[in-house]
This record gives C-alpha cells, sequence and structure tokens, in this order.
C-alpha cells in the first residue's frame, strides 16, 4: 500500500461512526482554476483591470443581446478584451507572479496594435486575407498568431501551444511527407493571413467562445457571487451527506451541478474538490480515492445538461443540429454516467464500512429545501431552452433570473456593487477558455486548409471496412490522444475535425458521431498517462498523481463504454421511439450499476476474480442493443444475487453492508 493511502486509510472502527464526524463545514472555500493562477493586483492597476474587465461583459452583453455587429469584427473584439486581461492577470512564468511585467506590457501593446489593424482594414482584409496578403497584412497575422500561443501557454499549459504548432509545422513539411501525408505546402505569407482569419483563429471555436460561453460564464459568475452557487453544494450536503461515504456522493452531485457551467474538468475538480477531498478523507476514504472521485465526477459535468462545459455550443455549430435537440440527446448518457460514479462510490463506502457525517455537522435539511426557489435560475434556463428561446436570450434572461431570484434573501441579495463584481468575475474566468479556443482555432485552419481530416477519414473508413468495431476503438484512441493536455472544449473541437467526418463516412449519424468524439475528448482528462483532472485532484489530496489517474480511469469506466453504445444502441440519445428508448435506458442503468459492481467486485458480497469476471461480463451484455443478452445479463445477475445471499451467507460471509446505509 503506498504512503498516501497508509496515511488516509482509518481503522473501519473509528470512521464508521457517526458521531465521531462532526466538525461543521465550511461552505466558503470554493475557487475556480480560471482565477486561481492569476496575479493578485492591487492600487491603481487593480481598479483599472477591475473596469476593463466589467466593460469586457457589458460589452459582449450588450452586443449579443441588443446590437450584433459583424462576426468577425466581434471575435476581434471579443480577443483583445479578454487577451489583454490575459497577459496582465496570469504571470508567463512563476517569478513573474508578484508583478507585471514589462513584456507583458509589450504582448498588451501588441495585441491592442493587431486588433486596431484588423478592425482598421476590415473591409480590405475581407478579400486579400489568406489569398493575395501585404507584407503588413503578413507581419501583423504572424505577431497576432504568436500572441495567441503565448497566451495559451500561459492559460492552459504547453500542451495546446506544442499540438498547434506541430499542426503549423505540417503545414510546411507537407510537400517533404510521405504517402497520405502528403500535401502542396504554402507559403508563409498566405499560410499566417489566412490561420489569423476567420478559417483559423477566428473560426468556430472562438465564434463559440465570443456568442455563448463567456455568456454562460458571466451567469456562472452571477450565481457565484450571489452565492446560488454555494447554495447548490448545501443542497447537496443536505440531500446525502449523512449517507454512507456522504462526501464522495456530495462530490458526484456538486460536481454534475457546477461542472455544466464550467468549461474545464480541471476547473471543476479544484472548484468543488477544494472542501470536498478534505472531506472525503475525513470520513476515511483514501487520498487517491478521493482524488480520484472528484476527477471522475467534475469530468462528468462537461457531459451534463444544460451547459455540457461549452463544448455542446461548438457540436451545434459544427453539425447544425438545434441546440435543444443536443441538450436533451445528452440527459440519458449523463445519467448513466453519475449512476456508475455514484455506485462506485458506494460501494467503496461498503466495503470500508463508512458512513457519512452526522446530523449536527450538515445543513438542516428543511431550511435548505425552503431556499429550494435558488434553482430557478437554472430551471428557467432549461425550461427557455425547451421552449424554443435563442441561446443567446436564455441565457441573458437566466444571467437576470439569477439577479432576481438574489433578492429573496438578505443573505443572497445583489446590489450594485455584487452586480458589478459578477461582471468582473466572469470576464476574468472566460480568459482561459477564450484562449484554449483561439488555439483550437489555428488547428482547425491547418485541418481546413491541408485537408488532413478527410485522410484521417479515409483511414478509419478503410478500417471499416475490416471491422466497424475496429473503426470505433481507432476513432476512441485517436479523440482521447488528442485530448490528452487539453480542456474539454479545445479537445472536442480539434477532436470533432479529425475523427467525426470519418464517422459520418462510415455511415453514422451526425449526432452518434459527435457524441462519440465528444465524450472520448472530455474522458481524456481521466486517461493516463495525461490526466489533467486527476493531477489537479491529486495536487488538493496529496496523493500519486499517476496512481490517482489509473484509479479514475478505473471508476470512470463507464464513460469508455457508453459511446458505444451511441453506436449500436442510438435510441439512448433519443433517436427512435420512445418506447425502445425506455427499454434501452433501463436495461443500461442495470448494465452501468453492474460494471460499477465488478470494478468494485463487491456485489451483495466481495467478489473473487470469478465472480467478478462473470460480473463485468452480464454488465456488457446489459449495455448491449441485443435483447437476448439483455435477458442473459438479468439472469446471470439474479443468480449471482441468489448465490451471494444464500450459500455465502450460510457460510458466514455476509454482504458485509452497514446497517445504516445511506
Amino acid at each position: 500500500m503506498s504512503q498516501d493511502e497508509k496515511n488516509g486509510q482509518a481503522e473501519p472502527d473509528r470512521k464508521s461512526t457517526r458521531d465521531k464526524v462532526t466538525d461543521q463545514i465550511d461552505f466558503d472555500t470554493t475557487e475556480t482554476i480560471e482565477t486561481s493562477g492569476h496575479r493578485t493586483l492591487a492600487g491603481w492597476l487593480a481598479r483599472v483591470v477591475a473596469v476593463w474587465a466589467i466593460f469586457t461583459a457589458a460589452f459582449h452583453i450588450y452586443i449579443l443581446v441588443f446590437h450584433p455587429i459583424d462576426p468577425w469584427l466581434f471575435r476581434n473584439f471579443h480577443l483583445v478584451l479578454l487577451g489583454v486581461l490575459g497577459f496582465i492577470l496570469i504571470p508567463g512564468w512563476g517569478k513573474a507572479r508578484d508583478r507585471v511585467h514589462w513584456s507583458d506590457w509589450v504582448c498588451v501593446a501588441l495585441l491592442l496594435y493587431v486588433g486596431w489593424y484588423l478592425y482598421h482594414n476590415f473591409e480590405a482584409l475581407i478579400w486579400r486575407g489568406g489569398v493575395v496578403p501585404t507584407t503588413t497584412d503578413f507581419y501583423v497575422c504572424l505577431v497576432g498568431v504568436i500572441l495567441v500561443l503565448e497566451l495559451v501557454r500561459r492559460a492552459s499549459g504547453l500542451a495546446l501551444p506544442i499540438l498547434c504548432m506541430v499542426f503549423m509545422a505540417y503545414a510546411f513539411l507537407g510537400p517533404y511527407l510521405p504517402g497520405m501525408l502528403y500535401h502542396r505546402g504554402y507559403s508563409v505569407e498566405r499560410f499566417f493571413t489566412y490561420i489569423y482569419g476567420l478559417n483559423g483563429v477566428f473560426s468556430v471555436p472562438l465564434a463559440i467562445s465570443s456568442k455563448y460561453i463567456i455568456l454562460f460564464i458571466i451567469f456562472g459568475a452571477f450565481l457565484q457571487v450571489s452565492g446560488v452557487g454555494r447554495y447548490f453544494v448545501k443542497w447537496a450536503f443536505a440531500v446525502s451527506g449523512h449517507a454512507r461515504g456522504g462526501p464522495a456522493k456530495v462530490a458526484v452531485i456538486a460536481s454534475a451541478l457546477m461542472g455544466t457551467m464550467n468549461g474545464t474538468s480541471a476547473g471543476n475538480a479544484v472548484a468543488t474538490g477544494s472542501f470536498t477531498i478534505p472531506l472525503m478523507r475525513k470520513v476515511g476514504y483514501t487520498p487517491r480515492f478521493a482524488a480520484a472521485t472528484e476527477a471522475v465526477a467534475s469530468t462528468g459535468g462537461q457531459i451534463m445538461p444544460p451547459v455540457m462545459g461549452a463544448g455542446i455550443f461548438i457540436m451545434a455549430e459544427l453539425t447544425g443540429i438545434p441546440f435543444q435537440k443536443l441538450m436533451l440527446a445528452g440527459i440519458i448518457p449523463a445519467l448513466l454516467y453519475f449512476l456508475s460514479v455514484y455506485y462506485m462510490v458506494d460501494l467503496e463506502a461498503v466495503k470500508l464500512r463508512l458512513l457519512g457525517f452526522s446530523g449536527d455537522a450538515l445543513p438542516n435539511f428543511w431550511s435548505v429545501m425552503k431556499q429550494g426557489y435558488l434553482f430557478f435560475p437554472i430551471l428557467a434556463l432549461f425550461a427557455m431552452l425547451l421552449l424554443g428561446f435563442s441561446v443567446v436570450m436564455a441565457g441573458f434572461i437566466a444571467i437576470l433570473a439569477s439577479l432576481v431570484i438574489s433578492w429573496a434573501s438578505r443573505a443572497t441579495a445583489m446590489g450594485p456593487s455584487k452586480v458589478l463584481k459578477a461582471l468582473e468575475t466572469g470576464s476574468k474566468n472566460a480568459v482561459q477558455l477564450m484562449a484554449v479556443c483561439a488555439g483550437a482555432g489555428i488547428i482547425m485552419g491547418v485541418i481546413a486548409l491541408t485537408g488532413v481530416g478527410m485522410k484521417f477519414a479515409s483511414v478509419i473508413l478503410g478500417i471499416a471496412g475490416t471491422s466497424q468495431l475496429l473503426a470505433l476503438i481507432f476513432a476512441m484512441c485517436i479523440a482521447i490522444i488528442l485530448g490528452m493536455g487539453l480542456p474539454t472544449t479545445a479537445a472536442y473541437a480539434v477532436a470533432a475535425s479529425v475523427v467525426a467526418p470519418g464517422l459520418i463516412q462510415m455511415g453514422v449519424t451526425p449526432l452518434v458521431a459527435h457524441f462519440f468524439v465528444f465524450y472520448f475528448a472530455c474522458v481524456s482528462a481521466i486517461t493516463p498517462p495525461v490526466a489533467l483532472a486527476s493531477y489537479a485532484a491529486s495536487g488538493i489530496s496529496g496523493s500519486d498523481p499517476m496512481k490517482t489517474a489509473i484509479t479514475s480511469f478505473r471508476l470512470g469506466i463507464a464513460a469508455y463504454i457508453v459511446p458505444f453504445m451511441f453506436f449500436y444502441a442510438p435510441e439512448i440519445l433519443l433517436q427512435g421511439h420512445y418506447s425502445e428508448t425506455v427499454l434501452r435506458a433501463i436495461t443500461a442503468g442495470v448494465g452501468v450499476i453492474a460494471l460499477a459492481c465488478a470494478v468494485q467486485r463487491f456485489y451483495f458480497g466481495r467478489l473473487g476474480i470469478p465472480l467478478t469476471v462473470v460480473t463485468f461480463a452480464a454488465a456488457l451484455s446489459l449495455v448491449s442493443p441485443n435483447h437476448w443478452l439483455d435477458a442473459v445479463g438479468f439472469v446471470v445477475l439474479g443468480l449471482l444475487f441468489v448465490y451471494q445471499k444464500l450459500y455465502r451467507g450460510r457460510k458466514g460471509r455476509g454482504p458485509e453492508i452497514p446497517a445504516t446505509a445511506g
């Protein structure tokens, strides 16, 4: 057993009594990863940055809701306004954290000039950019691309800028490469003016960032500043904090609620994990398991409707499928994922004989439920989207709803200062996602320019000629590899450009193909060796990062199986008759529970290796589209239940489940 497990593993008889865990829970310790790495400014500069951030948020709301302008100009303003915040707030290296370095001001000045140049020469650049650029066009666009790469490096680390540079290098090395990688090559003038245009940096990802993502991040900031977001966590504690292993279940529920508004799995892991991970350790979970649980739950927040970590907006743009249809299609898969994770942590609590918090350490259930009206902004968002309102209008009304509903209580009431603080927070939180969307645009621009995406599609088609399952596995591997080290939004945007066209040419519907890619782009955050969400959570728990990533992979195993269900049983995505959808959802639900039992090796009692294999096989048969295999799965699970309850019980090896299980 590793040292971190020894430190975190308490004896069952000390942790299985509720009266030993009575410390009051602090709900005011949350922060978001988007701002946790920012400089702490003071004096006049802090005030100037605050005013700039408030103006940025207000400008976006005004343009989106009241006064639309040309998309290229708007995206240019979006990049410049948030980019200035990025260069001032995010240090370029560790020792530059204490103050703004002179190089940061150089970047700010250059970015303002590049933005002004595009605005001033807008009419001409529409026609000549990427076709017959001038020398000045080339140098301005070259500087713009370099600034974007530097901003991406600061906001998300080295993985995405390195991937961008690999794709950029491919654009120039194509004439020297063999086989399917060959292309005729491009001049530097044409390449950089093409990339720093509507087909590259300002393409779909930045369009989604400027139109949808920032609006929902501002909405999340209003929930955060008013305290409504904190209420979600209190509600999760009141509902499940008393259950066995309560804090782990709170992590699952809270991450589902908060993660859908958060654009990064790692950001969600830090935001909710900062207090759920210590509490999980407190009731007896090992540091590694606590961190893995938070990482897996936070990653699931990216697939939970309505916002789905902002990736759904890019999906709607790429597929042309209405947002409302995508949101509804994502409900059953997300519920299956969280059902699996919930049972994973529940069975771990059973095996360790853990209980939850005592009642006096938790928020009073009825007091919390009396504040249930604070869910109104989320419910209003759902309702407006389902009623056919535009995404922008639904997001704007949700912001207003969160403001109005905050006035229902003095504790949450937002006055002018809190409104300004929410606008400021929203802009600052949007910097990272804007940066990664701009970086993803570079990659998508290279893919469009060179046609390499269609070449990968031909490879997938060739494999599909032998076996569709092999083609799906190949597509899965590409999506995970492209997503490693990237925030979810960028991971999906890149993977969708490379993988989805091949799946669609195989005959897969665009909805199924893009959901398939989206899921694997999301789970790249918990897939070793580069698992950002797991690494972020391990930093809080003090566990070994790689071992935490492996545990996360095991706990999130359902997410690697559910996408294959899309292909073989598209009814899960509401594609088909409702009766078939209900049947598929029920059998899949039982299947993912059985899968959790197999992974945890516990099904009404501990399982040996042979019975674990049998349980795993039964789980796979239940998530298959074949009705006969479903029947076999139910029969096998029934026989296992009888064996565990009767045969093992007579031998004195019963289920070992605490009498007060929650």
